[in-house]
């Protein structure tokens, strides 16, 4: 059997190649939008993808399912869950438009001698799958599941997100119950299978997941605190719901967009260098986004009036799915040597009005001659505290577990920066605003938003850890 993890960093995403060497046939599991990289690798291991599936429709970026029906490979859905959740794209697809099958609990197809078997495993989606990977040259058994965003390395996938994230009503609760249920099942599966996680640290689909690429079975039920947790139904219940995070305002797009059928472009965008002049104009359009790809220093320091701080970093895909509307023109500002990089990062969250973008030589050009620049006011946590003194609003955007927990500035504001676009009017613009995160990168990209909703900001770039420790007595825990 051939095994292939392919891991997303920005998204903490992991898809699987598995492969009949014998004769040579493959499928493929969670593919991303881009799927040129999964059939290049399978190509040159001598392989040929002929079938492609998901564990669920995703809410965190957008699946390859669709692209791999477009060029004629088999896919398989799940066939579980009500009306709501089933794959519209394929079931309401014109007669033999997509080569598909439809998957419920304990259907199977075969890959060569790879057999990959339907499991219904619920909780964190009505329709969630987990496939058993069972070797049949080798063994009548597992030896892996490839469990989505069931169970992860350290955690299980959260069940909120139905409720928090794709805003349906009075789900959260009954959800975790549902995986409660499915987490009893677990305890059937073999020690010594292996765990093949949908996504690893860094994702928001959990709250602790580990970096650890892969695990297995007996290993979790060891030590996976979410997993350990379900020593009863309602003690799983209060500690899985409780202290996830805010999910990124784009989420909600992802579970629309994989459900009823992601865009096909035939590829990813392709944009053009333009001038600055251009983008600065640009920038003050409405349903135009301007995104800045600079180190916070250097875009607060000098930046194009209206443009985003979106730093071409780990958390770029979060910041710019949480500020950007999918109607919106995109332009960027990027490293000449990174703008496929900054593309296909967009792309795979389905932001694809990307029309132009400017290198950091021709910011600098513009700023030169002359060209209009805006900055932002950075202070510390001192400073931060003698202008709440003076009346001053105090934002905080933090996610709300780390307000509750590591402290905050009596009656300061929490909205995390991920959910800042769509509360922004909450926040109240007849007096300045500070904003404050832990360390200053989420302040200064909602600070960003803000400046160019036109508040009057400044942006805290300091550590509240090494605050904290010597003025402890003015922050509330």
């Amino acid at each position: 059997m051939y095994f292939k993890q392919f891991f997303d960093e920005r998204l903490a995403q992991y898809a699987y190649l598995v492969g009949c060497q014998a004769t040579g046939e493959a499928v493929i599991i969670d593919p991303m939008r881009d799927i040129d990289q999964y059939i290049d690798h399978a190509t040159k291991n001598k392989l040929r993808i002929v079938a492609a599936t998901d564990t669920h429709i995703h809410a965190d970026y957008i699946s390859g399912l669709r692209e791999f029906a477009e060029r004629g490979v088999k896919v398989y859905a799940s066939d579980e869950g009500d009306a709501d959740w089933k794959y519209e794209w394929l079931i309401n697809s014109e007669k033999g438009k997509y080569d598909y099958e439809l998957m419920k609990d304990g259907d199977s197809f075969k890959v060569g001698n790879i057999k990959i078997e339907a499991w219904h495993t619920p909780g964190h989606t009505p329709e969630h799958l987990t496939f058993k990977i069972i070797d049949g040259a080798a063994a009548d058994e597992p030896v892996g599941l490839a469990t989505g965003d069931f169970v992860f390395v350290g955690d299980v996938g959260r069940p909120d997100l139905l409720e928090s994230a794709a805003g349906m009503e009075h789900v959260m609760e009954p959800s975790a119950r549902t995986l409660y249920q499915t987490i009893t099942k677990f305890q059937d599966i073999p020690d010594y299978v292996q765990i093949w996680p949908g996504h690893g640290a860094g994702s928001a689909c959990g709250k602790a997941l580990g970096a650890v690429p892969k695990s297995t079975v007996g290993y979790e039920r060891r030590y996976n605190n979410s997993l350990k947790a379900a020593s009863s139904e309602d003690n799983f219940v209060k500690f899985i719901l409780e202290g996830q995070p805010e999910p990124p305002l784009y989420f909600a797009r992802m579970k629309r967009d994989n459900k009823m059928g992601p865009a096909i472009l035939g590829g990813m965008p392709d944009p053009k260098r333009v001038t600055a002049s251009e983008v600065a104009k640009a920038a003050q359009k409405d349903n135009v986004a301007v995104l800045d790809t600079r180190l916070e220093p250097e875009y607060l320091n000098g930046h194009i009036p209206g443009s985003l701080l979106t730093t071409l970093n780990k958390q770029f895909n979060t910041v710019a799915g949480s500020f950007v509307t999918e109607d919106e023109d995109i332009y960027l500002i990027v490293d000449g040597n990174r703008v496929k990089e900054a593309v296909a990062d967009l792309y795979r969250i389905g932001l694809d009005r990307i029309v132009g973008y400017i290198t950091l030589d021709d910011l600098k050009l513009y700023e030169a001659q002359g060209g209009k620049m805006d900055s932002i006011d950075v202070i510390s946590f001192a400073e931060a505290a003698n202008r709440k003194d003076k009346g001053e609003h105090i934002l905080d955007v933090r996610k709300l577990s780390e307000y509750q927990a590591e402290g905050h500035f009596g009656g300061a504001q929490n909205i995390a920066h991920t959910r800042l676009l769509e509360r922004i009017k909450e926040v109240p613009n007849e007096k300045p605003v500070v904003v404050h995160c832990a360390a200053g990168g989420r302040s200064a990209a909602a600070g960003s938003l803000l400046k160019r909703a036109g508040y009057d900001i400044s942006v805290v770039m300091d550590s509240l850890a090494e605050f904290k420790e010597q003025n402890a007595s003015l922050l509330e825990a």
